[in-house]
């Protein structure tokens, strides 16, 4: 019998949550292309691009282990609802700088990091949430994966959309449907039928919450281990996507069509992974998926380095994003399904600063070693980072198996 890929929309809050993010994510990902568009039409800098990169994404790895302690301790549906409306304005502040005339690179990184900020709160507690979205909890898989397809189809269509719009129209107006997009999840939020769930975690302080969470963390190598392949990966590889642009540009010499058609070829590719995380059932071993993933993304970076026809590297982009999105999404459902509902959020948060908070760190670099090396090296030194760092991982699952196994 076939495994129903759709089997978590049968949830009525989960069916509201997709529907409403499925389209905001549209927009967002307009804003995501035209900013990167705009800054390096402002610059032509790799360097700069990955600068505006690093300020959108730096406060998830200050902010995010002690924001998985403060949603620990509130009702993580009103924080959404929040940030929200927070996000819907930083689209609108956006469009109407631009619209004005009146921006700069510096203005567009100020509210880049603003956006960071209420980013950080946002992901913490929907990711937090979508275990209250979902009543039968072998359907929790089936639910992150569907998240994600949501994600990876606006990515794959957005940049599409958007590449239109700013060739047309510029980047003010992806920035303008943007903010009109969050009409749609405020809608479906406030739609929702949730009964609030008392809090477990004690009111401690922040900093406590802090602690126990990286003491959570520490005792528990199952789960310390994928966030570390993670945090190795956000530093060195998943920047790639900061560096599209400039490989539209200076190895294929194109313009900002050529940069969508590789946004799109990584959101197809994310797309499909997340199709294929969707027929995931219970029991699943996880980690293993982890390891065949992570393969298939360091060879499509490394097949990428070496491309100099557009359609070997559009195809090498998607098989490197796909192999990028089974191996997050496998980790984020292996912490939600293993970690205690009293550390979840936390847990989870170590999951954000690992996946977008090293990631600033990551683009800084990627940028810099653009900026000396050139872009066929980087991508090089990128796909070989990424065959070590499987590497690791597949030598640590294989030494903790026979630790496991050897008898004493």
């Amino acid at each position: 019998m076939g495994v129903d890929i759709f089997r978590a929309l049968k949830h009525r809050n989960f069916r509201l949550h997709f529907t409403g993010q499925a389209v905001s994510l549209m927009g967002t990902w307009m804003q995501r292309v035209a900013v990167s568009w705009l800054v390096y039409r402002l610059t032509e800098s790799a360097l700069m691009l990955g600068l505006v990169s690093f300020l959108a994404l730096i406060p998830s790895l200050i902010l995010s282990p002690f924001i998985g302690s403060f949603v620990d301790r509130h009702q993580k549906y009103r924080i959404v609802v929040i940030t929200q409306f927070g996000l819907m304005l930083q689209a609108g502040a956006l469009a109407l700088l631009v619209f004005s005339g009146y921006y700069s690179v510096w203005w567009i990184a100020a509210l880049s990091f603003i956006q960071g900020v209420i980013n950080t709160f946002d992901v913490t507690a929907r990711q937090s949430l979508m275990v209250e979205l979902v009543d039968d909890k072998a359907d929790l898989p089936n639910a992150i994966a569907l998240n994600s397809s949501a994600f990876n189809a606006a990515r794959m269509l957005g940049p599409a959309i958007g590449g239109i719009l700013l060739s047309m129209y510029g980047e003010a107006v992806c920035f303008a449907v943007n903010f009109i997009s969050f009409i749609a999840v405020i809608g479906s939020l406030l739609c929702m039928r949730l009964v609030p769930k008392p809090i477990a975690a004690k009111q401690e302080s922040t900093w406590r919450g802090f602690k126990e969470g990286f003491s959570y963390l520490r005792h528990s190598p199952h789960l310390l281990s994928l966030i570390l392949l993670l945090t190795a990966s956000s530093l060195c590889i998943i920047p790639y996507t900061t560096l599209l642009p400039v490989i539209a540009r200076e190895m294929f010499h194109g313009d900002a069509a050529t940069f969508s058609l590789f946004e799109s070829s990584a959101g197809l590719g994310a797309m499909i992974g997340a199709i294929y995380m969707a027929r995931t059932r219970i029991g699943i071993n996880l980690r293993f998926r982890v390891m065949k993933a992570s393969a298939l993304f360091a060879s499509g970076i490394l097949v990428l380095s070496f491309a100099s026809w557009l359609p070997l590297a559009l195809l090498s982009t998607l098989l490197a994003a796909m192999g990028m999105m089974v191996q997050n999404s496998s980790i984020n459902t292996y912490i939600q399904t293993h970690a205690m509902p009293a550390y979840r959020a936390r847990a989870i948060s170590y999951y954000i600063m690992a996946f977008q908070g090293i990631f600033p760190l990551g683009s800084l670099l990627v940028g810099a070693l653009a900026n000396a090396w050139g872009i066929h090296y980087t991508l090089l030194f990128q796909g070989i980072a990424g065959a070590t760092i499987t590497l690791s991982f597949i030598l640590y699952i294989y030494l903790h198996i026979n630790r496991k196994y050897v008898p004493v």
